[in-house]
């Protein structure tokens, strides 16, 4: 497909160095559209200046959820060269979500390209902060102009980019989390595997209940049992249990992150004892009041790693590693970040280079 470009005449004042980022809150001046419709396929792929997109009050997307996204980061190295992380990873995980809410599949090789042309095209907007990168938020949605639940005959394929700061204002402050008893968030045959939005509006409650007691996130248990322990909110979550680090095993109901994934892969790089397999709430509690809990932290894009200094179970609150980042964790961050951001030498090929 020919990949069309329309340069935007009216760019934005881009943030000044040392300006406050945040994260999702500041969008580059095009974004990436294409459409498909049935019979068709996907079509006029095009980048476009960022703005407004045109839809019917009937839009499918808006009455029955059709909807799935991604999360990426692009970095600027101390060389000056752009890259990506893993991004195929992002793409092959997006269409499997797409399968799952009956969207159409796309072309991956033609699309890693597309981001790679957005990503050149926006190449000034990537802080050189340190820490900072530039976000890039894909999301497919149907845009059929008409109710009745089925699947959509029209979609929009955007992708847009987000100079951002630290996920979390603290840093690689530990943070605290609460593990939630009393809703659920999916179930295995469900749509928990799948990055779609109805997964995170149905963990909006719990969400605004944990935070109201003082906790930043929620350590949801499976739907079943509500025993086993699944993820955090926005992040996987590993256990460091005596000399076993333990992260909760892929069953369907749980997103397969793209940095769990690179934090197992690095973990066993490093012959470190790593399981991927069911770990119950009373088994981490046990492990807890016998002194072998030793860490907890959270993996995911937006964080990359994020210490557990606390969490909160039936009203125990467990304090991990003295509320401070522990040894496993730190490594992490630090030889994840240092290859993102070209620092360190990148023995798996993670990175993709744009420019």
């Amino acid at each position: 497909m020919e990949l069309k470009i329309e340069l935007n005449s009216n760019k934005k004042q881009k943030p000044q160095p040392g300006q406050k980022l945040g994260f999702g809150k500041i969008f580059t001046d095009h974004m990436f559209i294409m459409d498909w419709d049935k019979g068709l396929g996907w079509h006029d792929t095009k980048i476009v200046p960022y703005g407004p997109i045109e839809m019917y009050p009937t839009a499918t997307c808006l009455h029955y959820g059709q909807e799935v996204f991604e999360g990426l980061k692009a970095y600027r190295t101390p060389n000056g060269e752009v890259t990506l992380f893993r991004p195929e990873e992002n793409f092959k995980r997006m269409n499997a979500s797409c399968d799952r809410l009956c969207i159409p599949n796309f072309d991956e090789e033609f699309l890693l390209e597309a981001l790679k042309e957005l990503v050149k095209l926006e190449a000034d907007w990537i802080p050189n902060d340190e820490g900072a990168s530039l976000y890039i938020r894909p999301f497919i949605f149907g845009v059929e102009e008409a109710l009745g639940v089925h699947p959509s005959s029209k979609y929009k394929f955007v992708i847009i980019l987000s100079p951002s700061g630290a996920y979390y204002d603290s840093g690689l402050d530990p943070v605290k989390i609460y593990v939630e008893t009393k809703y659920v968030r999916a179930v295995q045959g469900g749509t928990g595997a799948a990055k779609t939005g109805g997964n995170y509006a149905s963990s909006l409650k719990a969400q605004d209940e944990a935070e109201k007691e003082g906790y930043s996130q929620v350590l949801w248990l499976d739907g079943v049992h509500r025993k086993y322990i699944e993820e955090v909110g926005a992040m996987n979550v590993f256990f460091v249990l005596g000399d076993e680090i333990v992260t909760p095993k892929l069953q369907g109901s749980i997103l397969p992150g793209i940095t769990r994934k690179s934090a197992v892969e690095m973990l066993k790089s490093w012959g470190m004892n790593v399981s991927e397999r069911l770990l119950s709430v009373d088994e981490l509690v046990d492990a807890y009041k016998n002194g072998n809990l030793k860490e907890a932290f959270g993996t995911g894009t937006a964080a990359v790693i994020s210490p557990i200094g606390e969490l909160k179970y039936d009203g125990l609150v467990m304090n991990i590693n003295n509320g401070e980042i522990g040894p496993i964790s730190q490594k992490l961050y630090d030889n994840l970040t240092g290859i993102q951001f070209g620092k360190l030498e990148d023995p798996f090929g993670w990175t993709v280079v744009v420019k």
